[in-house]
């Protein structure tokens, strides 16, 4: 014989209030409305009674799923997974389930699977995948679905994002290089396509000017992926134009591990004879020789930041007091892929 489900009315008869103060004090976000005590003897009535609430008829009471949507670019990255830790950190105890897509930094795919989380009825989505021109991120905001971006951001677009501070974690980078006497500077800028690509070869260009750094244009190879292949390759570009440099500063981690390898297999010694630096300090870099020298960006605090944003956009009347951009701050990471000139240039 099939157990009787319990409803909210069993839990109002146990406790005595009303149905709708039952309904308030087991919803995460109206609980505040109501009492402590009365929530707290509420909800161990319900615990006591073994109550599960029925999100498909919730659903269709609020208009909601209980569900947001989580876009990466890439499921092997060590980086996400932190940043998924500190998105569902926010999005659990107010009883959100995230679904998460995988675009594999892929334009299509991409596309293709916005129309799958809208299809599935998604109350909202965060976004760490998008590209600099979004068009279907853009259209799914415009028809009012709540979205964050994360990481990166959609040129010229109101939709709220999380980004590091490049400029300053760009410009700590390139200090450092330069204190330890390093003048002759290559960079393997991240796909142009995306913002922190984009932006931090504008910043490395910029804070290269500010410390009179000339920095010729063939010592900047352009990655197509934030990958380690790439990483190989654009060194291996850099090598190839026969210009003297000591330093290599990498637009992430990823990148700076493939330099490093494909040094390795030329018998190029790092940092000996030439430095290599990353941007995110992506976990396990400790573990890994040479250590890489780094900058640490906030991994789970900007999980945590972008889905706080999005259960305002979810919950708050007053959408105007949102901020559009929210800059982390960043911080230089020092370790062994770092060293000193040997003769200072």
């Amino acid at each position: 014989m099939l157990k009787k489900r319990i409803t909210l009315k069993d839990i109002a008869r146990e406790t005595g209030v009303h149905v709708s103060t039952v309904s308030r004090a087991l919803d995460p976000v109206e609980r505040k409305n109501i009492t402590e005590e009365v929530a707290n003897r509420i909800q161990a009535a319900a615990n006591t009674l073994g109550y599960r609430p029925n999100r498909i008829a919730a659903g269709l009471r609020t208009n909601r799923t209980m569900t947001v949507g989580v876009m990466i670019p890439d499921i092997t990255n060590v980086i996400f997974p932190p940043i998924l830790r500190g998105i569902e950190c926010v999005l659990e105890p107010f009883g959100y389930a995230s679904i998460i897509v995988n675009t594999d930094s892929d334009a299509e795919r991409e596309e293709r699977l916005i129309d799958v989380l809208r299809d599935r009825g998604v109350d909202g989505i965060i976004h760490a995948a998008v590209l600099r021109s979004d068009p279907a991120i853009a259209k799914a905001a415009q028809d009012g679905l709540p979205v964050v971006t994360l990481n990166r951001k959609v040129d010229g677009s109101p939709i709220p994002s999380v980004v590091n501070d490049e400029d300053s974690g760009i410009c700590q980078m390139l200090r450092h290089l330069r204190s330890l006497g390093h003048t002759r500077i290559a960079h393997i800028a991240g796909p142009q396509d995306l913002s922190t690509g984009q932006l931090r070869l504008t910043a490395f260009r910029r804070a290269a000017e500010d410390m009179n750094i000339n920095v010729a244009d063939d010592l900047i190879a352009v990655a197509a992926r934030f990958d380690e292949a790439e990483g190989a390759r654009c060194l291996a570009t850099l090598l190839t134009t026969g210009r003297p440099f000591t330093a290599v500063l990498c637009a992430n981690d990823r990148l700076a591990l493939g330099a490093i390898e494909a040094m390795r297999e030329r018998n190029i010694a790092c940092p000996e004879q030439i430095s290599v630096t990353g941007f995110n300090d992506m976990p396990f870099l400790n573990l890994i020789q040479p250590k890489l020298t780094t900058i640490r960006i906030q991994q789970f605090g900007a999980g945590k930041a972008a889905a706080n944003i999005l259960l305002r956009l979810l919950n708050s009347d007053d959408k105007a007091m949102i901020p559009v951009a929210t800059v982390l701050p960043v911080e230089l990471i020092v370790r062994d892929s770092t060293a000193r000139t040997a003769n200072g240039a």
